[in-house]
């Protein structure tokens, strides 16, 4: 039997205050000294601008004289530097995310109302946005290819990349070629809060973008927060997030290994396994006991199922549907039999992405399949979407009002100004009757 610590483990009604708070508390894990530390950085940077930069970088990556802005050419010495097959995987890797991104872009529309009148809207693509990559211990070039691909299909004017330099000073090579695959504009050597600010802002060096978009620690995420009012940013995002719906035709082996997957990034991950099978809980538990035991980052999965890790028995699928509307996850792995699976995907409401079929292995599509892996975290997909397409443009509605329209338009018109007490509203539309 698994000796594994988790979070919960029982059934989901009643589901206790403790872990209730346990497992729904999730998008209010930014404290009170991680809100202080990034609004004094962006005070700092909105005041110092370049300067306020190069001091973060100097405390928080111990980099002096830093050159924010990473030369092209650098990109390019990168590009031909990595490995030649760990190229040819980011290459298929954009070209994946060009062709599924290009199918789903938003399209004009226009219709006639009974009155006569043309209503219109047109996606404009935004002039430029900006784009983070987390970095410094870790590189993230899949982040780089999930920001920048879309914007670019979108008709993106101009696309910039922040993120974390190295010891030396700049970021790592992998991350320089995936911007130079991504099709990047501009690099910027810097991290962080600043990073956010930088981008909401501007700065002598970083341009003012219009959106920013891309995952990072909770500093990034709060500074995403706090700038959201001076410019737009994608959805919330937290700590990896994964729940796993099954019944007892689930692989218990597949099941740990999704488990294990998505603990494994961090401490405060939260992993979820819903089940109305007790033979599919215990096999797999037992299976991912054994997996962690070897994992290189095993102490963080446990760390993970600990804090925010739960075995959620239902009485049926369908409860095990409730609940997973109600916790809203990230990554929604449907691990029920090929009967089952199209209803129940229908009544899945509210997750960032759901896995399914043969193989459902949330790493496919953290990589290559071409969705995008930019998904709300913390129950904000009840809200809000993966990042597409729709991200990296704005909407412009037009409408066409011929005579004819406007004269059977205008009385009601009239009246309803009356009403909110506007007459001159009300005159501008009598302007038109009988004409």
């Amino acid at each position: 039997m698994s000796a594994l610590t988790w979070a919960y483990r029982g059934p989901a009604a009643p589901l206790p205050a403790a872990a209730r708070e346990a497992l729904f508390a999730r998008a209010t894990m930014t404290d009170d000294a991680v809100r202080s530390a990034v609004a004094a950085q962006l005070t700092a940077v909105r005041a110092d601008g370049d300067d306020a930069l190069r001091r973060f970088a100097a405390t928080f990556d111990g980099v002096d004289a830093l050159t924010l802005e990473v030369p092209r050419a650098e990109w390019m010495r990168a590009l031909e530097a990595i490995d030649p097959t760990l190229r040819a995987v980011l290459e298929r890797a954009v070209r994946n995310l060009r062709e599924v991104h290009a199918a789903f872009r938003p399209t004009p529309h226009e219709m006639t109302t009974a009155d006569g009148v043309v209503i219109g809207r047109r996606p404009d693509p935004l002039a430029r946005v900006g784009v983070y990559a987390p970095g410094g211990r870790a590189a993230y070039p899949s982040s780089v290819l999930m920001g920048a691909v879309p914007a670019r299909v979108a008709g993106v004017g101009e696309v910039i990349l922040c993120t974390p330099p190295g010891r030396d000073g700049r970021p790592s090579d992998v991350v320089l070629a995936a911007a130079a695959i991504a099709d990047v504009n501009r690099v910027f050597a810097v991290g962080g809060a600043g990073a956010v600010g930088a981008m909401a802002f501007g700065t002598a060096t970083i341009p003012a973008v219009d959106r920013i978009v891309g995952p990072g620690n909770a500093y990034v995420a709060e500074a995403k927060a706090q700038v959201a009012g001076t410019v737009a940013i994608d959805s919330p995002a937290g700590p990896s997030e994964l729940l796993v719906l099954g019944d007892a035709s689930a692989d218990p082996a597949l099941v740990a290994r999704e488990l294990l997957a998505q603990a494994e990034h961090d401490p405060v991950a939260a992993v979820v396994l819903v089940t109305d099978s007790a033979s599919l809980e215990t096999a797999t538990l037992d299976a991912l006991e054994g997996l962690v035991a070897s994992a290189p980052r095993g102490a963080i999965v446990r760390a993970a199922l600990a804090a925010r890790g739960a075995v959620v028995r239902v009485a049926s699928l369908d409860e095990g549907i409730a609940f997973s509307n109600a916790w809203a996850p990230e990554h929604l792995l449907l691990a029920v039999h090929p009967a089952r699976e199209a209803a129940t995907l229908d009544a899945l409401r509210h997750a960032g992405t759901i896995f399914l079929g043969a193989a459902p292995s949330v790493a496919f599509g953290d990589y290559l399949t071409g969705a995008n892996h930019v998904l709300p975290t913390g129950g904000a997909a009840r809200a809000f979407s993966g990042l597409s397409t729709d991200d990296f443009v704005r909407w412009t509605t037009y409408q066409r009002i011929p005579r004819t329209a406007a004269a059977a338009l205008a009385g009601d018109v009239g009246r309803f100004a009356d009403a909110e007490g506007l007459p001159g509203h009300a005159a501008a539309a009598r302007a038109w009757e009988g004409r």
